[in-house]
């Protein structure tokens, strides 16, 4: 584990050999905290899914389990170090990934995940002057990495034959829905749909359809139901969609 509380991004070169030196001493040398069973699995199992370096992936399996963790992304030739606090709906980073996010990212991947040893933050440590700042609200970080990051499909735990439906508007969570994914969200919270019916929603498209559904996966936003009358199988081919959500 990489010591200390880290502020600002690395290079990823410092940050390759930061971590050959600090993996080679002890386990446990620096008192941190042991990562538990339960996130260790989700990890193990998106290691043999080869997705382990998926940054949505990885999230999406901290919100499962409901553990913190640091996060080492890379964006483009940065490191960013992230702690997340799933239970708390924080996140603790010196730099702004919602702005970053909303800015579009391509080259984006996770390096490292580690047991977070930082305390889970209360209100009194959320509202010190001093850090107050760098705890952030995480579902619209969440949000805004789903909609805008390179997607490989539907995440594993919503896949397969469904019906979808919001179960709170983007409103309800201080985020607002721009353009024909927004009006997607919204129609979904007042109707259950498949992923073949979003994609084909005006202004839609099967790859926005897909970033909409993990996106409110991901915010604790999404209603799966196997057995509704709309539900569909998952569309089983991609012929033709392009980076900018263009036909299937």
């Amino acid at each position: 584990m990489l010591s200390g509380l880290p502020s600002t991004l690395w290079r990823v070169s410092e940050f390759e050999q930061r971590h050959r030196t600090e993996s080679s001493m002890p386990a446990g040398f620096d008192g941190s905290r042991v990562m538990t069973s339960s996130l260790m699995g989700e990890l193990d199992s998106l290691q043999r899914r080869h997705v382990g370096r998926d940054v949505v992936e990885v999230l999406a399996a901290c919100r499962r389990a409901q553990e913190q963790a640091r996060l080492y992304v890379r964006l483009d030739d940065l490191i960013w170090p992230i702690t997340v606090f799933p239970h708390s709906g924080v996140y603790h980073s010196r730099h702004d990934l919602l702005r970053t996010f909303e800015s579009g990212v391509r080259d984006l991947e996770i390096v490292a995940v580690e047991p977070s040893f930082e305390t889970e933050p209360g209100q009194r440590e959320r509202e010190r002057s001093d850090i107050a700042e760098f705890f952030r609200p995480l579902r619209p970080a969440l949000w805004s990495l789903a909609i805008s990051s390179p997607t490989r499909g539907l995440l594993k735990e919503i896949a397969g034959t469904a019906a979808y439906r919001a179960l709170r508007r983007l409103e309800q969570d201080g985020m607002v829905g721009s353009g024909a994914i927004g009006h997607a969200a919204r129609r979904l919270h007042t109707e259950a749909a498949s992923l073949r019916h979003v994609a084909q929603w005006p202004g839609m498209s099967l790859e926005r359809a897909i970033r909409l559904l993990n996106a409110l996966y991901l915010t604790s936003n999404l209603m799966v139901t196997r057995s509704h009358p709309r539900a569909r199988p998952e569309p089983t081919t991609r012929f033709g969609l392009g980076t900018d959500g263009g036909p299937w």
